[in-house]
């Protein structure tokens, strides 16, 4: 297999090939790693793992399929969790897999490494201190977003057609954005975090892929989706495959248009409000309903509500870590932004923690009312379009890279607060300088269907083109 071949394909079109034995699974690897090769200045893997890769069960409905696990509090037993940060530089290699992972290595992807992350996900562009900038394959003077930036890039470079990410304020939804994939934030409880993690960010935190394609996103959420032994609480069981979703006919929807953002200090870009506008009007031309609806006056900003929660979760990572290291925290042992971030954490008290769960759960309430008669929200997927690399540098002005991540997370966040289901899809062509441009769509907790059909209606084709320079 040609390293340009295999870029256009996705997973679902790799494993047919290797299924019918039109390609092994080796080659099907060689060209892999040949297109990291070529694509190495990209910064996308972190922790290579050839030798897993080649060791892959040959069994599954991806079998020989390369992909990547984003490192972050996700674990790959032999290789080291650092969570993008230099308190973890010297990780030992795990002794066990994550749940996702082994149901990864279960239907026989190849797992090729690690793929990199701001520090402990804390960040809207990959610009970690421990491994350096992650760059966008479309133009790398450019952010790949964060916090799942290493592969959302890698994904969009050819080098694997889908790859692991996780989403606390919109890390999976973000990188797509800014890289021009498809990627689904599932609703809260859809995907294991498990064995070691019950609910991340008490809620705000889930996992899924970044994806070239609807179907290879559906077949894998069927993969991942099913609740594990033990888990505190699950996502409604889909009433059948989400591989089934991929292509139907989602029927006549009321659909409500949101071109402001839920935080009113945000500014939109034009270009940004435009897109959404032109993926209604697409929409429309399907027979769906278009409502266009202004945020409730009494919602709270979200980004307040993540930043109550998550902050805390952020700095008993870091001190749990330090009670491994036997030592205090050090000038140097984290990023400029994670520093301000775990140091506005200590200050926050129980009682203030428990205000930001309980108003983290009336948000979901206000939000579910506030769409009764509505099937999907759609809004820009950003605020702003993505920016060049250095802007959000965490250990640059770090005050300012805090302040600015807003704009990336604005439409986002609100979704991982409500743990509904959100989607980010390519639409609405490119910037200026080459960059893609995408919308969000919502939908009610549980519904991830109705996301897929609605979204195969906004997207050309099958599988969406992979960065030009990976051809």
């Amino acid at each position: 297999m040609r390293a340009d071949e295999y870029t256009q394909l996705d997973g679902t079109g790799i494993a047919a090939l290797v299924a019918k034995g039109e390609v092994t699974r080796s080659e099907v690897l060689d060209a892999a790693l040949a297109v990291l090769a070529d694509r190495q200045a990209l910064n996308t893997v972190v922790t290579p793992a050839e030798d897993q890769a080649r060791a892959a069960d040959a069994r599954g409905p991806f079998a020989g399929v390369p992909t990547l696990i984003k490192d972050l509090g996700c674990d790959v037993a032999g290789l080291p969790t650092k969570n993008g940060s230099r308190l973890f530089a010297d990780a030992a290699p795990a002794d066990h897999d994550s749940t996702v992972v082994a149901r990864l290595r279960a239907a026989g992807t190849a797992i090729l490494g690690k793929s990199g992350t701001p520090e402990f996900g804390f960040g809207t562009s990959t610009e970690p201190g421990l491994t350096g900038a992650v760059h966008n394959p479309w133009n790398p003077a450019h952010s790949t977003g964060g916090s799942s930036g290493g592969s959302a890039a890698a994904v969009a470079a050819g080098i694997v057609p889908f790859a692991h990410a996780t989403d606390g304020g919109g890390s999976i939804r973000i990188p797509a954005a800014c890289c021009g994939l498809f990627g689904l934030k599932p609703s809260r409880g859809r995907v294991s975090l498990g064995p070691d993690t019950a609910d991340a960010w008490a809620g705000l935190s889930g996992a899924h892929m970044v994806t070239r394609s609807l179907r290879d996103s559906a077949a894998l959420l069927d993969i991942l989706g099913a609740p594990a032994p033990g888990e505190p609480y699950a996502a409604p069981a889909p009433r059948r495959p989400y591989r089934d979703e991929v292509g139907a006919d989602p029927g006549r929807l009321r659909i409500g248009l949101l071109v402001d953002a839920p935080d009113p200090a945000v500014e939109v870009d034009p270009a940004c409000r435009r897109a959404a506008a032109d993926a209604a009007a697409r929409l429309a031309s399907f027979g769906h309903r278009i409502d266009q609806l202004s945020w409730p006056a009494n919602l709270v900003r979200p980004g307040e509500i993540v930043a109550a929660v998550s902050g805390p979760h952020t700095a008993r990572t870091v001190d749990k870590r330090l009670a491994e290291l036997g030592r205090d925290l050090r000038d140097g042992d984290l990023d400029g932004a994670t520093a301000i971030v775990v140091a506005h954490a200590r200050k926050i008290t129980l009682p203030q923690y428990l205000d930001g769960i309980e108003r983290m759960h009336a948000t979901g309430r206000l939000i579910a009312r506030f769409m009764d008669g509505i099937d999907v929200l759609l809004t820009p997927a950003m605020a702003v379009t993505p920016p060049p690399l250095g802007r959000l540098d965490p250990n640059g002005d770090a005050a300012a890279t805090l302040q600015g991540m807003r704009g990336m997370a604005a439409f986002t966040s609100l979704f991982n607060v409500t743990g509904q289901p959100a989607a980010a899809v390519p639409f609405g062509g490119r910037t200026p300088e080459g960059l893609p441009m995408s919308v969000q769509l919502a939908a009610a907790y549980g519904d991830e269907a109705v996301l897929f059909r609605l979204a195969g209606q906004l997207l050309d084709g099958d599988v969406l083109p992979a960065a030009p320079a990976a051809r």
